[in-house]
Order: structure tokens, then C-alpha cells, then sequence
């Protein structure tokens, strides 16, 4: 006989799958090298084998390189064209893509005097409206929130996709492009954020865009106070084992293990950077669910047993839901909570 908390469980589980199942027009793409999204990178080579374990070995070098020099890797140059029209901040991506619409950023602006302000990564394949109501939180505790469009995502969206495929895809240079990207546009963010006078500055991500938070506190001193919506250790797992990416595996299956997609998405994986984000003193928030199909709770529990080795200043909350299902009532409410109490405290510290 199943106990309570069994059940519990398990309609979490099937609410969880129903959810996951709604979007039909998830594409499996085959595997793809993509050398060509690493011909700017300042620490890629120019040579790239075609075929063979020679392919293997330099991406996997490449990723190593990425993270001995992080530094250079995500450096960027500060964007030269900010405009504020409205509440939308725009500016030229210091990261240039091929893609033209995605070289165009967009930020949400949402004003709350200079008490201190966050930049807000949302998930994967978010809309226009994700996260602007949680914005709207932060503001009746006073804080400030610049919401921005991630690589490939809502307005950035290249016409000839439904998704926001180009993100996180069966491409594998292309992916790791699109973390790299990431990191500099919320970067830029926060330069505008200075310019208009903040100087108390933090980063609320959620999902794909908690581990792109993750990349940007790693290697931005400026970066005081963080929330990590939705953690894990490395990007590959995320990938391997979760339910909101099984199209995405599919594309890679038959060619790739996930041992060997670990090494070659090492380079935008937060557990390879956790001694990076302990150079500053920072406030961190760790956010997992328990029932989680997409992050599944033992990485979650991984990057925070890292983070706690590390001696960081690190706070951990359980929402008793899945990653889908953190989107619905109550559990929304209560995610907000966490987030926008933590926030609150933590600036009046920092």
C-alpha cells in the first residue's frame, strides 16, 4: 500500500510528464561538430579535423583550454549602442553570430529606485512575458530588474525556428557559442546597470539561464548576489538525463556517450567554474525541486555540496514540485518567495 507522501509523489510526477508532453514541435536535429561558431573565439584553433578520434580529442582539448582560460574566453567589450526605448533596453551583442536577429538584444527594463538591481535570466525557451511578473516582485521590495532575452530566444528567434533550438541543440559548437554569448550580454547588462547609477548589482537565473548566471558570477567580480534557479553540475547531464531535452539526446545517441559529451560541454558546465565563483565574496541562493525530472535533484545536490566545500556563503531551498510544475499554483508563489526574501536580505548585507 503506497504511503501518502508516495502519492504525493507520484501525481507530482504525472502532472510533471503531462506538462513536458504539451509542446509537439520539438525537432530532433543529428549531431553536428559545428566548427564554424569557434572561428572567433580567442581560444580555439583554426584547424579542425573532419572526421575521426582526432575530432574528438580537439574538442575535448578545446573545452580544457575554454576553462584554464575562462577569463579570456568570456571576456567581452562593453556595447557602444545602448538604447532605452520605453521599458526595452537594446544593444548590439558583443558576441557576433550569423544569425542577425539574434545579434540584437533585448532587456526588460523594470525600475525600482537605487536600492540595488538584478539582472533576470529566464529559462529555456521562454517567451516575451516569462518572469516579468516575478520582475514586478522585486520591485515591491525595492529592488530594481533588467530581464533580458537570452541567445535565440523570443525576439532573437531566427524566423526559420519554432524554438529556441540554436541554444541547446545536437550542435555542439553552436551550444557552447550560445553559453559564451549569453554570458557577455548579461555582462553588458550590467554596465548599463552602473551607468544608471547601481552599484549593488546581482543575477536571478532560472533553468539554462541558472547555469549561464552561473558562467557570469564565475568570472564578474561585480556580481554580489545570486540565485540559482533550478541548479546542476554539468551541462551533458542536463542534456543525457532530462526530460525536457530527450530531443535533443535523440539526436545524439546513436553517435555520442555521455561521457564523451561531458568533456565536450565542459566549458559551460557550472561545476568547472565553482573555484572560479569562490574569488569574490558573493550571497548565493541554490534553488532545486525535488521531484525534478529535467534537473534531476542529485546534480542539483552536487553543485551545492561543491559550493558548501568551497566554504561560499550559500543558502539552499527544496520547492516540493518538478521543473514544470514550479510554473504552476502554488508552487510559483512559493518559488517567488524564496527568490524575492532572499534577495531582499541579501542586498541589505552586501
Amino acid at each position: 500500500m503506497q504511503t501518502l507522501s508516495e502519492y504525493y509523489k507520484q501525481w507530482i510526477v504525472n502532472w510533471e510528464t503531462r506538462l513536458a508532453d504539451r509542446d509537439t514541435n520539438r525537432v530532433v536535429r543529428p549531431l553536428d561538430w559545428g566548427w564554424e561558431w569557434s572561428r572567433d573565439w580567442p581560444v580555439a584553433s583554426s584547424c579542425h579535423p573532419a572526421s575521426g578520434p582526432e575530432r574528438e580529442n580537439l574538442l575535448a582539448e578545446l573545452n580544457n583550454a575554454i576553462v584554464a582560460r575562462s577569463d579570456t574566453f568570456f571576456a567581452y567589450k562593453t556595447p557602444s549602442d545602448f538604447r532605452l526605448d520605453g521599458d526595452s533596453l537594446f544593444f548590439t551583442s558583443p558576441v557576433k553570430t550569423g544569425v542577425a536577429s539574434n545579434n540584437r538584444v533585448r532587456a526588460r527594463w523594470f525600475p525600482a529606485g537605487r536600492r540595488g538591481a538584478v539582472v533576470v535570466l529566464p529559462q529555456w525557451n521562454a517567451d516575451q512575458g516569462s518572469h516579468n511578473a516575478l520582475c514586478c516582485i522585486f520591485n515591491l521590495v525595492g529592488i530594481s530588474a533588467l530581464r533580458l532575452s537570452l541567445p535565440y530566444h523570443d525576439v532573437r528567434k531566427p524566423a526559420e525556428t519554432e524554438r529556441a533550438d540554436y541554444a541547446v541543440s545536437a550542435n555542439l559548437c553552436r551550444t557552447l557559442d550560445a553559453g559564451r554569448q549569453a554570458v557577455a550580454d548579461a555582462r553588458s547588462c550590467l554596465d548599463w546597470l552602473e551607468s544608471q547609477g547601481y552599484s549593488k548589482l546581482g543575477i536571478v537565473g532560472t533553468s539554462l539561464g541558472s547555469c549561464y548566471a552561473y558562467l557570469a558570477s564565475a568570472h564578474d567580480e561585480r556580481l554580489k548576489v545570486n540565485v540559482f534557479n533550478h541548479c546542476s553540475t554539468t551541462f551533458a547531464e542536463v542534456v543525457w538525463t532530462g526530460q525536457a531535452t530527450r530531443h535533443v539526446r535523440a539526436g545524439l545517441d546513436a553517435d555520442l556517450s555521455l561521457d564523451r559529451l561531458r568533456r565536450f560541454w565542459m566549458a559551460i558546465s557550472p561545476i568547472a567554474y565553482a573555484e572560479k565563483l569562490a574569488r569574490w565574496p558573493k550571497k548565493s541562493l541554490f534553488i532545486y525541486a525535488r521531484y525534478d525530472l529535467t534537473f534531476l535533484p542529485q546534480f542539483s545536490r552536487q553543485i551545492i555540496a561543491e559550493s558548501l566545500r568551497l566554504h561560499l556563503d550559500t543558502k539552499v531551498a527544496v520547492l516540493p514540485c518538478g521543473h514544470y510544475t514550479c510554473g504552476e499554483t502554488p508552487f510559483k508563489f512559493l518559488d517567488a518567495y524564496y527568490i524575492s526574501s532572499f534577495l531582499d536580505s541579501a542586498f541589505d548585507a552586501v
